[in-house]
């Protein structure tokens, strides 16, 4: 038996678990908050690891993996000095530059070819070309790039010459290709104006080094595929978010390559790829819905219940902020179906709902469609204990959905890397192998004698999206 740990850092806090190495058991906890922004201040990621890790909760442990938030930028002197606060999240100021990058290229065609995905407005790319127009002073400093969860393991190993990452992390900067396993330094030029060091990228089970202490640090990875991997998403699952947008993704042997750049074609943190699609629209339909009628979210849920499939003919494309998927910038949402009928509290919740989860399902069948089987969906996020969510999801997607219990997945998926280091450096396991620790939690809910009802919940919708929105989905 050994003991590992995994570090999550996250927008707002550090998260640790101290982990049995065969089991998965967690044997400890720690948790430390720090602030968040959107220019952020990587020494307050390192006060609060330290905090997260106080009273000895790292004593026996050999090997660490590192998970952080993604969409962060860090860009370093040729010194190794931060040359300004990190760049954090969906950073809206950064959207022209990514629509100036991705017609810069030739489209998203051009960039879903050559890196799996189109520029958004997280990402490295779009960063750094963002840096180089408004910060040029900055940017001529520029040096060497990384991201949170890089620059952690750098300060973790005591910031040697070598700087490393890992193919998850890689694949959502916008400068490394999932399908061909290789950085881009063509597109950091264009982005940046000038060639930046990019760090060397490990594989799976491979080490970043060791601390001067002696401990094994892995090569960490992002904080989606850390979560996948925590909590034993494997081919034939995915993994649905619920937040106030949505992001559907699932592990698939190749890469996905999608001209339409509606996947981005991301790699996971075991060797295997994860095409994840997005929607924009979630849980704000809820909340929307929810501010119209007067209620909160547990009050729209229990309304959507009192209706039946279908809403009484009411249907709500839930395209409130536009939609990601299909690729509908700019439009709004759309109630159709108004009857007198129909013009009850109970019908347009039960629309809310049905439109939520027919847009995740059109992201699952986007999916679908190239190959990628889905027969189990874990659901994430606090809407999923909702019960409207949960008696309408099986159906609508058509598979066993498993509402996973709240844990710090993230910090798993990384505690499980770092224990598969470890067995790897002392030959104890194979590097192609993985621990197989227990599968997530959760409470399992099949489609059963309602799936006929939700795929004609499906067909309305659809009939709906395709007479307002006639050939979204098409190509």
């Amino acid at each position: 038996m050994g003991i590992v740990a995994g570090l999550d850092s996250s927008t707002g806090s550090t998260q640790i678990v101290v982990c049995d190495t065969d089991t998965g058991a967690v044997l400890r906890q720690g948790y430390a908050p720090h602030p968040p922004a959107p220019d952020g201040d990587p020494q307050a990621w390192l006060m609060s690891l330290g905090e997260a890790a106080a009273g000895g909760l790292l004593e026996g442990v050999q090997a660490i993996g590192v998970s952080a938030q993604q969409h962060g930028l860090l860009t370093l002197d040729a010194g190794g000095v931060l040359v300004r606060p990190a760049l954090l999240g969906n950073d809206r100021r950064m959207q022209a530059s990514a629509a100036d990058l991705a017609d810069a290229l030739g489209g998203r065609a051009a960039w879903a070819q050559a890196v799996g995905c189109v520029p958004q407005a997280g990402q490295a790319v779009a960063k750094l070309r963002w840096l180089a127009r408004n910060e040029p002073e900055s940017a001529q400093r520029v040096a060497a790039v990384l991201q949170p969860h890089d620059w952690l393991v750098w300060q973790l190993l005591g910031r040697p010459a070598r700087r490393t990452t890992d193919r998850g992390d890689a694949s959502g900067t916008g400068l490394w290709s999932a399908a061909d396993g290789s950085w881009r330094p063509d597109l950091v030029e264009l982005a940046l104006g000038r060639q930046a060091e990019l760090p060397e990228v490990l594989a799976p089970a491979e080490p970043a080094g060791h601390t001067p202490e002696g401990l094994l640090i892995s090569a960490g990875t992002g904080e989606t595929m850390a979560a996948a991997f925590g909590l034993g998403v494997g081919v034939g699952d995915a993994m649905i978010s619920l937040g106030a947008s949505g992001s559907v993704c699932s592990v698939h042997p190749e890469a996905l390559v999608d001209p339409s750049g509606t996947i981005t074609s991301l790699a996971d943190a075991t060797g295997m790829h994860l095409p994840v699609v997005h929607t924009l629209n979630a849980v704000r339909t809820l909340r929307g819905t929810a501010e119209l009628l007067g209620t909160d979210l547990a009050g729209l849920s229990e309304l959507a219940l009192r209706s039946n499939p279908g809403a009484c003919g009411l249907v709500l494309l839930p395209y409130l902020e536009g939609e990601r998927t299909p690729h509908l910038p700019h439009t709004a949402g759309t109630l159709t179906g108004l009857r007198r009928e129909s013009m009850k509290p109970e019908h347009l919740a039960r629309a809310a709902f049905e439109g939520m989860l027919c847009g995740l399902t059109d992201a699952l069948d986007v999916l679908r469609g190239r190959g990628v089987q889905v027969r189990r969906v874990f659901l994430l996020g606090a809407a999923a204990e909702l019960p409207a969510v949960r008696a309408l999801a099986p159906a609508l997607f058509g598979a066993q959905v498993v509402v996973v219990q709240p844990a710090q997945w993230a910090a798993l998926g990384a505690a499980r890397q770092a224990a598969w280091a470890l067995g790897a450096a002392q030959g104890t396991r194979s590097p192609q192998q993985p621990p197989l620790w227990p599968t997530a939690a959760g409470q399992v809910f099949e489609p059963g004698e309602e799936l006929a009802a939700g795929q004609a919940v499906r067909q309305q919708y659809a009939t709906v999206r395709e007479q307002t929105h006639p050939g979204a989905f098409a190509g």
